[in-house]
């Protein structure tokens, strides 16, 4: 039974793929493109998440 249901899983997923396809391929086209100041819009939350996390590690030692 659990391989059954392994298989099920599986092939819904790919299915899923499939489906979702040509959607993905039309986003990727017609998108946002990336600009300059892209990258640095997303370190400064990036790097808070990290010291977050580091400081809450240093808070369990």
């Amino acid at each position: 039974m659990d391989l059954f249901l392994k298989l099920l899983a599986a092939a819904a997923l790919t299915l899923m793929l499939f489906y979702l396809w040509p959607a993905f391929k039309r986003w990727q086209e017609h998108g946002p493109k990336a600009e300059s100041g892209d990258w640095q819009a997303v370190l400064l939350p990036l790097a808070a998440v990290v010291g977050l996390v580091v400081v809450l590690v240093l808070m369990v030692r």
